[in-house]
């Protein structure tokens, strides 16, 4: 029983933490947690993306498209948001360090994007007049203490590999701000205008962007938002939806592959230490039957007790695969990971008995066969 349970709690540990990721994946990770009203994402059949197959599916030409939405009533500003992994030093000194940068066009009213205000950055909507980067950026507390930086210092963007002929990027710190996490991990984020961030990543001649914040009226935006996006689709907002793993390939894939690689783990594991454990209690099923208890109640006992164990094993494996999700998530940001990396969703308890059960179900016949072989005869003569 032992070995079921922490067979069982382990595997449905490890089945949660790689279905944290793969949700953490599909929903975008700390680039999401912002105060807008609605989001208008991109549709996986019709957007563009910068490396097809590698980085998840964008909207194009969100710059033009977003200065239509803030001209139409019912909407206070709209936004690109583009979130790109990248690397910032300390000009002249220090090593480079990994960050989630973070694109968004500020206005004139304080807004909340990847946990971060965007009134340190100004109010220019319309971008900089001679076509030169802004140059500025707001870290988060997390970002400030791995670069050692401090408001007014000067940071540098070291030049992207995979991107030809593009400047080296500099920028000055405007503020040093405690990111809003709505209780994850604090990972190392940091706001910089969305163009300065399309044109050192390439993006700029698509007007590329993971996603478009809306401010305003629900009802508004999404009418709106429909028509100057046709191809896209408008959400409200949202904490994280598990049901954004079908709307990813490569999440679903991850999470589909998960379930069925702990499904035959636990099933095997479960069949192997059941049946071992009936095996051993051959004497007590033979006293069952000799005082008159049938095979289908031996059997029955034995069915409830296999699942029993499992079900405990899987109530324990949802706290272990908790904390492996948050254990996980804290040690990625504390060292290479630019952005969250697994998060964990109340639906992940129920789904996590739910898989250990079918397991069990699947593991059953195992130990029923071992104990309908059981003749209390045998057991006396042995």
């Amino acid at each position: 029983m032992a070995a079921t349970l922490v067979t069982v709690a382990v595997t449905v540990g490890l089945l949660l933490v790689v279905t944290g990721i793969a949700l953490a994946l599909a929903d975008g990770g700390a680039a999401t947690n912002d105060d807008g009203d609605a989001h208008i994402v991109p549709d996986e059949q019709a957007s563009l993306s910068a490396v097809d197959g590698v980085e998840g599916t964008r909207l194009g030409e969100t710059n033009d498209r977003a200065e239509e939405l803030r001209a139409h009533e019912g909407v206070d500003h709209a936004s690109p948001i583009l979130a790109e992994p990248g690397h910032l030093e300390a000009v002249g000194s220090g090593e480079p360090q990994t960050v989630l940068l973070v694109g968004v066009l500020p206005d004139e009213e304080p807004r909340t994007v990847a946990g971060l205000s965007t009134s340190s950055l100004g109010d220019t909507e319309a971008g900089s007049e001679d076509g030169q980067p802004h140059g500025e950026i707001v870290l988060s507390e997390a970002t400030a203490d791995r670069l050692e930086a401090s408001e007014g210092d000067e940071l540098s963007v070291p030049d992207p590999e995979a991107t030809a002929n593009v400047p080296s990027l500099s920028v000055t710190v405007t503020a040093v701000e405690e990111a809003d996490s709505d209780g994850d991990t604090d990972a190392p984020v940091a706001l910089v205008y969305v163009t300065d961030l399309q044109s050192f990543s390439g993006a700029e001649n698509d007007q590329l962007a993971d996603r478009v914040t809306v401010w305003g009226d629900e009802e508004a935006i999404s009418a709106i938002g429909a028509e100057t996006f046709p191809e896209a689709t408008v959400e409200s907002q949202r904490t994280t939806d598990p049901r954004a793993l079908f709307d990813d390939g490569l999440a679903l894939a991850a999470s589909v592959l998960a379930l069925l690689v702990g499904l035959v783990i636990c099933s095997s594991f479960i069949a192997t230490t059941a049946g071992m454990s009936v095996n051993d209690d051959r004497r007590s099923l033979a006293v069952l039957e000799s005082v008159g208890i049938p095979r289908r109640g031996r059997l029955t006992v034995v069915a409830v007790s296999t699942l029993a164990t499992t079900v405990v094993g899987a109530i324990l494996g949802v706290a272990l695969g908790f904390a492996g999700i948050y254990g996980l998530d804290i040690a990625a940001s504390a060292t290479v990971a630019p952005g969250t990396v697994a998060v964990a969703h109340p639906v992940f308890a129920p789904y996590a008995v739910g898989v250990a059960l079918l397991a069990g179900l699947i593991a059953i016949p195992y130990p029923l066969a071992i104990a309908a072989r059981t003749s209390a005869l045998e057991e006396v003569n042995r």
